[in-house]
């Protein structure tokens, strides 16, 4: 028979997995389209509003994809966790309340403007709109944070009658994992915008399309990601510190480590069997894991001996968790060495080419790969210390459970296909179509180079 538990967390998987895609690339792209706006308003060079209105197509897409999926998200806390609600509904509740208030109508008012305004109100204003958007992309994922952190590490409230109260809304919002997870997720974002806006871009030069706006996504994308890469193992290392403080089994999970030990060693890879609680075939650094974690080549780290019956399943953690730095690493690597070649001869070979197509898409697979760590990792808790995950499902009967999730897998399959094969139509429409419309109003100095420039720019 099946199980109401295993699947109703299954189909919350499904959903949040569908649903992270598209905000992990609207948070950093909202910010690049502020970059190209405001580089084309002080420079007037037509190659600034070639890129952003390629790009603002993209989010545009983005956005709509990511304001349906999160419709569904919100359902599926009365449909198939109501106990959520019951116990700490008047914690979630309010922060839900304020992504909506302080983000979503702010974004849902400005993208109008954003969208359509090209010919329509002052540029002063168009810039204006694309900042604000932005700024709401960055505020609704601030608050959705607050929410995930507070379920990691609750702190600022009291229990009664078993339900959850606000005691400190402050202690609630900058949660002690809040700064961390915050910071690791705008760095993801970032990182994932890079290597869209690298791929595409060099897909488009592969292609043959010889404008220049391409060639400047390019650089500019592979420039950021060679500073962001590195930056993003530094905060990682510090997000880890503070979930060895706060969530001990989760790092043990993470590392693999089934017992107990001082100067515990790297697992680079293994194979984790929980029967016998050990790791086969495993690939070892001696004593590194104590070093990277209490910075001591003798440190103890707490093993899930220590957690009998309050800790993660640690084999789809172990693996996530180097599935994650394996791309952070890749990113790192490909980023750096495709740098160097653009700063030395100003284009890429074609092999580097491929490789940035071929990797497009690889900051959502680290941004899965994370998220899985972070939300498998916290089990069996739905919130940490206070709401048992298996306490908190509903009671509907399995089987309607599971007609709704495998609706909602084709449902996604179909969308996430027609996502990306558009994103690849629109590339290659680029490359075919001159984009720039002379009728914009402002720039009647640069229509005469506008038409000499044609296809080149």
């Amino acid at each position: 028979m099946l199980d109401t538990l295993l699947l109703s967390r299954i189909q919350f998987a499904a959903n949040i997995s569908f649903h992270i895609l598209f905000p992990t690339i609207t948070i950093a792209l909202g910010w690049l389209l502020v970059y190209f706006k405001i580089r084309f308003d002080l420079s007037q060079h037509p190659v600034w509003m070639r890129a952003y209105r390629f790009w603002v197509k993209v989010f545009a897409l983005t956005f709509a994809l990511g304001v349906v999926s999160g419709i569904t998200m919100s359902f599926q806390f009365g449909t198939n966790w109501p106990g959520f609600m019951e116990t700490v509904g008047n914690i979630a509740g309010p922060l839900l309340a304020y992504e909506i208030l302080t983000a979503f109508f702010l974004e849902a008012t400005m993208l109008g403007i954003m969208l359509f305004g090209f010919n329509k109100v002052p540029r002063w204003l168009h810039t204006l709109a694309t900042l604000l958007v932005a700024i709401g992309t960055t505020l609704s994922a601030f608050w959705i944070l607050v929410l995930n952190s507070w379920m990691q590490t609750p702190v600022g409230f009291e229990m009664r009658d078993g339900v959850a109260h606000a005691t400190d809304w402050l202690a609630i919002i900058f949660n002690p994992s809040f700064p961390y997870r915050f910071t690791h997720m705008l760095l993801a974002s970032a990182l994932t915008v890079c290597f869209l806006v690298a791929g595409i871009s060099a897909y488009r030069l592969y292609r043959g399309d010889n404008k220049k706006a391409p060639r400047l996504t390019l650089k500019t994308a592979l420039f950021t990601a060679a500073v962001l890469a590195p930056t993003q193992a530094f905060v990682g290392d510090l997000h880890g510190l503070n979930t060895l403080q706060h969530q001990p089994q989760k790092i043990a999970a993470m590392e693999g480590i089934w017992h107990t030990q001082q100067g515990a060693p790297l697992v680079l890879f293994a194979i984790p069997d929980a029967e016998t609680q050990t790791n086969r075939f495993a690939l070892e650094i001696p004593k590194l894991a104590s070093l990277i974690l209490t910075h001591d080549l003798n440190g103890e780290l707490k093993g899930i001996n220590e957690f009998p019956d309050a800790h993660p399943p640690v084999a789809p953690v172990f693996y996530s968790f180097r599935v994650m730095v394996g791309i952070g690493v890749l990113m790192l690597a490909v980023a750096w060495w495709c740098s160097l070649r653009l700063y030395r001869k100003g284009e890429l070979s074609p092999l580097q080419y491929k490789v940035l197509i071929g990797m497009s898409f690889s900051g959502w697979i680290a941004t899965l790969a994370g998220w899985y760590v972070t939300e498998i990792g916290r089990q069996p808790y739905l919130v940490y210390g206070v709401l048992k995950t298996s306490d908190a499902v509903t009671t509907v009967a399995s089987e309607q459970v599971a007609l709704t999730l495998i609706m909602y897998l084709a449902l996604y399959v179909v969308l996430l296909l027609a996502y990306v094969k558009t994103l690849f139509w629109l590339a290659k429409r680029a490359i075919e179509v001159e984009e720039y419309d002379l009728s914009l109003p402002g720039l009647p100095e640069q229509k005469a180079k506008l038409a000499n420039e044609g296809v080149e720019a």
